[in-house]
């Protein structure tokens, strides 16, 4: 099964871009009455046929669409603090994104190792993993903020912060969520979060999480609470 990520998809025909043409007809090696699949990362799935091809544009045809393909529910919203081998946040943004997740935000805190994420680059991956996991709904990838700026936005649903202080009372998520809700998961850098974040987080009624007895990686923490919430709401 072949598939493009059409965003701009808006009647019963389209032409890929040229990139998306020289892919489908010399990589794919796909001619006039194959068939391939667009998403447009709303919801859409749409089954297209190669009606006319050249070397720089395909057109295609509209045959089929569904709506709301696989809609989960539930929405999870994930701000991580990016890691500083740049390798394991792409990790982590693609399997997070074939297991589930709606929403993804890099969270600058004051350990963090790593200040700056090429924000283009991870979204490449996003789409990657959309297309190979045939979803219809892409994350959404907010630009890099601060903690601070983070914990003042008016996030909605029920607000959890990952972290490691032991003696510090915590809940596993099991104990924290119930299924079908909005969710925010703060999970903090290689260092954690400083208590000072932690207690901030807390007067801003974020609710404190234990994933575990062992201390995982801020992307095996990120992806453990993603599958997590996507275990509960099966």
């Amino acid at each position: 099964m072949h598939v493009f990520y059409t965003p701009d998809i808006r009647s019963n025909e389209y032409t890929l871009s040229e990139e998306e043409s020289r892919h489908c007809t010399k990589v794919l090696r796909l001619g006039v009455g194959a068939h391939v699949y667009l998403i447009d990362g709303i919801g859409g799935l749409y089954k297209a046929e190669i009606v006319n091809e050249g070397k720089r544009q395909v057109l295609l045809q509209i045959i089929e669409v569904q709506r709301e393909y696989q809609k989960r529910n539930h929405h999870l919203h994930i701000a991580i603090a990016p890691t500083k081998n740049i390798d394991r946040l792409e990790w982590f943004l693609e399997k997070a994104t074939e297991i589930g997740i709606a929403e993804i935000t890099p969270v600058i805190c004051e350990r963090s190792e790593r200040k700056v994420v090429k924000e283009d680059r991870l979204y490449k991956v996003i789409t990657s993993a959309v297309k190979q996991s045939l979803q219809a709904y892409h994350p959404v990838l907010n630009p890099q903020t601060s903690l601070a700026a983070f914990l003042k936005q008016s996030n909605q649903g029920i607000k959890m912060i990952a972290h490691c202080v032991d003696n510090a009372p915590r809940q596993f998520i099991t104990d924290v969520i119930q299924p079908q809700q909005r969710y925010v998961i703060l999970i903090g850098p290689e260092g954690d979060f400083t208590p000072a974040e932690i207690e901030l987080a807390l007067q801003n009624d974020y609710k404190p999480l234990t994933l575990g007895n062992t201390r995982l990686r801020t992307e095996t923490a990120a992806l453990a609470a993603c599958f997590e919430v996507n275990y509960l709401n099966r």
